[in-house]
């Protein structure tokens, strides 16, 4: 078409008709030209383009771009161009409008790219596979919530920068030993091999301080070498090192953040129901590297027979209260240790407790919302019993609102002060809590009180609750004489008890 240029890609497209047998007419139809155009590129007759080296208009930065400018990108590149054209009407106020700004900015760009300082550069790696394996926690950009309740937890991913197969753990509480440990086991063992390389970040948000950091370094290599990988660890505040990784996790938080539109609801009435969840998000990823997993697999170390220490050990001696102290929490056990000396094994997610080798108690570990923070794990049905032989002790408790197990009991507690004597209310308090306990009823009782107007008398819940039974008197029956002979030659017989 007249008064337009003939681009490069044009030029190719006729040249590449010509050539493949079309005459000059159809290969200028296909490239938009004319014909006689088509004969100048054949003939090499097209006039060069001249290259446009001169300014159509005064430089506005000519006279302080050579003394100020560059001096300044000199001395810290990473000026911006919006910096320093502030920086001019800061000087010159009125000199250089706002009109000018572009112009500065291109002019930066230019001088980065022509006299700037060298940039990093990124080597992608092609690792072997069943070499490495990567681990590293995120925080999801989604909001969960657990019937209800914002759930605060991290998630721990470990991956295989050959296939990109990957295993996502929860994680409660922060980055710890235990958590890496717990997952990367977890991984390991789902996986069915070990690599030959386990690489992680420098696990910073593990520790406080130096001791705590030579023991968690000495426990990740112990736990290395016990599945014969060599640990390696990237340096502190570079996480393109853990590049494979990385990626990971942004595709993960994509398909949370789909997953959850999808669904239509972030809310899960249980952690188990959350970790099914994930657990169909990460299959569905892994679907895509079948192939080169079975590779990897075919590559991988064979597992030992056990897994290695995922938890930390405490000693603590159970308080008088029926509590132990661990980590800024304090949390109760059953009446019944009180004076012994518990064996802690403390996991991210849980305390086992062990008087000698015989475990007597499983807890939900918990975390204070900030690092200066305590927190509390009581549970009345621990200390029920004891505390129904002295109810006046729940008045002034520093465990009384605690000991209260929902908002439901706590709002019985405020109608018992205002509708009982202080002697009274706690009293049937206590009696609620028991019953509540003893006829595994807590919910049920809870709603159906809060119904009534006025709460009932104590006399009343327990003659609902407390049943006489007469006693059962038992009386053997006497067996005939021949019994016996049966007995010695091996046929039993059963013996008959008679109720009274």
């Amino acid at each position: 078409m007249p008064g337009k240029h003939i681009t490069p890609k044009q030029e190719a497209i006729y040249m590449k008709s010509r050539q493949t047998g079309h005459t000059q007419e159809t290969s200028a139809a296909k490239s938009g030209i004319s014909i006689r155009s088509g004969r100048r590129i054949e003939k090499n007759e097209r006039p060069q383009k001249v290259q446009h080296n001169w300014r159509t208009r005064c430089d506005p930065f000519s006279t302080v771009w050579e003394t100020e400018l560059i001096p300044l990108l000199a001395r810290e590149p990473g000026l911006t161009g919006t910096t320093l054209w502030e920086y001019l009407e800061d000087r010159y106020p009125g000199q250089y409008p706002e009109k000018h700004l572009r112009t500065l900015q291109r002019r930066v760009k230019h001088w980065r790219a022509t006299q700037g300082p060298a940039k990093e550069v990124m080597f992608r790696q092609s690792v072997p596979a069943g070499f490495q394996g990567i681990s590293d926690f995120t925080c999801p950009s989604t909001t969960i919530t657990i019937a209800g309740e914002p759930f605060d937890h991290l998630l721990y991913q470990f991956c295989l920068t050959y296939s990109y197969w990957r295993c996502v753990h929860i994680v409660q509480g922060g980055e710890s030993y235990s958590a890496l440990a717990d997952g990367l086991q977890t991984a390991l063992h789902k996986l069915g091999g070990a690599p030959a390389e386990h690489r992680t970040d420098s696990l910073s948000a593990a520790y406080i301080n130096t001791t705590e950091k030579q023991a968690l370094t000495q426990s990740y290599e112990a736990l290395c070498q016990h599945y014969g990988m060599r640990p390696t660890v990237n340096n502190l505040g570079v996480s393109h090192e853990n590049g494979a990784v990385e990626s990971a996790h942004g595709s993960l938080k994509h398909r949370i953040e789909q997953a959850v539109k999808l669904r239509g609801c972030a809310d899960f009435p249980t952690i188990a129901a959350y970790r099914r969840f994930l657990d169909k998000i990460v299959d569905k990823l892994n679907k895509r590297c079948k192939g080169r997993l079975a590779e990897e697999q075919a590559q991988l170390k064979p597992l030992p027979r056990y897994r290695f220490m995922d938890f930390s050990e405490l000693t603590v001696k159970v308080t008088t209260s029926s509590t132990i102290s661990i980590k800024r929490g304090l949390y109760s056990v059953p009446s019944r240790l009180i004076g012994e000396k518990l064996r802690i094994h403390l996991y991210h997610d849980r305390l086992e407790c062990f008087v000698g080798q015989t475990r007597v108690i499983t807890l939900p570990r918990i975390y204070p919302k900030t690092p200066e923070g305590r927190v509390r794990r009581i549970d009345y049905r621990h200390i029920i019993h004891a505390l129904a032989a002295k109810p006046q002790a729940f008045r002034f408790s520093r465990l009384r609102d605690d000991l209260l197990p929902t908002p439901q009991y706590r709002q019985l507690w405020q109608r018992a002060e205002q509708q009982f004597d202080p002697q009274q209310a706690c009293k049937w308090m206590v009696s609620v809590l028991r019953f509540a306990y003893d006829y595994d009823c807590e919910g049920q009782l809870a709603t159906e009180l809060l119904q009534k107007e006025q709460l009932p008398e104590l006399k009343t819940l327990q003659k609902r609750f407390i049943r006489h039974h007469p006693p059962q008197t038992t009386v053997p029956k006497q067996h005939a004489v021949d019994t016996y002979d049966k007995l010695l030659f091996g046929h039993w017989v059963t013996q008959e008890v008679i109720h009274v």
